[in-house]
């Protein structure tokens, strides 16, 4: 593929996913606007997997700020990170008797809790897990992540080569399959990119060790010229430490990487001159747990929600983009 080419897809793709994402958010938003929206006298329950990672701090962050901004109570917990803790938590927003409740997260051990607020009448809003019982989903528009990060990979690599992927969790978390299954999809597009076999899987906790561990022994079984890049599926904790492997094993200008979320210590990374890390998207945590809680006192206030609600990622191309997008998202300025 030419670079004309890839510059026309690489438009179009973002123009669709872009006017799309802002489309399906306004959509959820309905009629009333933000300064209309009250939760006073609520009582709203937030549940969050852990408070470790930025991605997920951030999106309780900006839950529970807006919840009190509109009047609300916040009563959260934090699952330190133990999905079967985060789901068990669940259970004190029964006892407390709460009038809503935003969950951020979690795995299929939570779903019998969300069944079981829903039975007491408690209306239950989830951010990144879609439920059966949830009256809305908020989360970035995962689609246009998986195929727009794929597209990046493609033109990094001008459209042929050895790809390995580390892909742990698209198997047991709905938003991480979607990246993945898209950023595949697009990919076959190119015939002359190989995914590499077997597929790597990293670890949550301590997740840059990992990888980079393992990034060392993929490049000792690949050689110079025999791999040309490395992406993480459904996140980009992983990518610091595939990035440390690369620069330790001199293969900065062999292998390249790609991942997903863009928070500002990846941003930095991709920043860097010459750095391996060369693509990302952008989530926006804190807007998503602010949608949220607006769409709880959007439902409160009668409206009529979408079962999911997406908020648009931003595309990250290189460090000239890397650094426009840590200043648009609030991270400060890099140099």
């Amino acid at each position: 593929m030419t670079q004309s080419s890839f510059v026309s897809t690489l438009g179009r793709t973002l123009a669709g996913g872009l006017i799309g994402g802002i489309s399906l958010l306004a959509l959820a938003a309905g009629a009333a606007s933000a300064q209309d929206l009250s939760l006073a006298g609520k009582t709203i329950g937030v549940a969050v997997v852990g408070t470790q990672h930025f991605w997920d701090r951030e999106a309780f962050k900006g839950a529970t700020e807006e919840i009190e901004k509109l009047g609300g109570t916040v009563v959260p917990t934090d699952g330190g990170r133990d999905n079967q803790v985060h789901a068990n938590n669940h259970d004190v927003f029964i006892t407390r008797k709460v009038d809503a409740v935003i969950t951020i997260l979690g795995d299929a051990s939570v779903d019998p809790k969300l069944k079981a607020l829903k039975a007491a009448g408690i209306p239950v809003f989830t951010v990144d897990h879609l439920s059966p019982e949830a009256v809305n989903n908020t989360a970035s528009d995962n689609y246009f992540t998986g195929s727009q990060i794929g597209i990046l990979l493609a033109k990094a690599i001008g459209g042929k080569g050895k790809v390995a992927v580390f892909n742990a969790f698209s198997g047991s978390l709905q938003f991480c399959g979607v990246r993945y299954d898209l950023w595949k999809y697009v990919l076959e597009d190119f015939p002359e990119i190989e995914i590499i076999k077997p597929e790597l899987a990293e670890v949550f906790a301590n997740s840059p060790e990992d990888a980079r561990k393992q990034t060392l022994a993929l490049l000792e079984q690949h050689p110079k010229g025999t791999l040309d890049a490395i992406h993480v599926a459904c996140w980009d904790q992983p990518a610091i430490g595939v990035v440390q492997a690369i620069e330790e094993a001199g293969r900065a200008g062999d292998v390249v990487v790609t991942a997903v979320d863009a928070g500002p210590e990846t941003l930095e990374i991709i920043a860097e001159k010459d750095s391996p890390f060369v693509a990302n998207i952008a989530q926006q945590p804190y807007l998503i747990g602010k949608t949220a809680a607006e769409n709880v006192a959007r439902h409160f206030a009668g409206e009529k929600l979408l079962s999911q609600t997406f908020v648009p990622v931003i595309p990250v191309d290189g460090p000239e983009e890397a650094k426009r997008v840590y200043k648009q998202l609030g991270y400060g300025t890099i140099n």
